[in-house]
């Protein structure tokens, strides 16, 4: 909202790992008239019950909801990419499963050529170079820092 001036109409695309970040983003998006598209490798979805509560939200607030397997999918046109690290704390025993499972999924420039031309990065931290590039992370586009110090202030 403090880049874009405004949420409503904003596509954001998760590309990622199905965990408590995204089920955030699915309770609140269509409320705030985002709409939302996620791409997960198979097995690693958000939670069913997340997903039809916000299937419901989108249906109610007039916003579109797209799921999944495909990052390059999730990420046409949309003005936020947003990826959150693959591997949570009690998860380190599952590192080489998952890495294998997310494999395609790091966001990249390839990744952001089929965004909007006003695209921006967001990573809640922190962030690993296999979910996203440094080009990436780095770049004029990536909001990172600014939303770091977003949080602390909410902390």
């Amino acid at each position: 909202q403090e880049h874009y001036g405004g949420l409503q109409g904003l596509t954001m695309a998760w590309i990622g790992d199905g965990n408590n970040v995204l089920h955030s983003f699915m309770m609140s998006a269509a409320k705030l008239g985002m709409h939302l598209r996620i791409a997960t490798p198979r097995g690693f979805e958000p939670d069913l019950r997340i997903t039809k509560i916000t299937e419901q939200n989108s249906k109610e607030y007039g916003t579109k909801l797209l799921l999944t397997r495909d990052p390059l999918e999730a990420a046409d046109s949309a003005n936020v990419l947003v990826t959150d690290t693959w591997i949570s704390m009690g998860q380190e025993e599952e590192k080489k499963e998952r890495l294998k499972a997310f494999q395609g999924y790091q966001v990249t420039m390839q990744t952001a050529k089929s965004a909007a031309s006003n695209w921006t990065f967001l990573h809640c931290l922190p962030r690993k170079p296999e979910e996203v590039d440094d080009e990436v992370f780095y770049s004029p586009q990536s909001l990172v820092f600014q939303e770091a110090e977003n949080r602390k202030w909410t902390i």
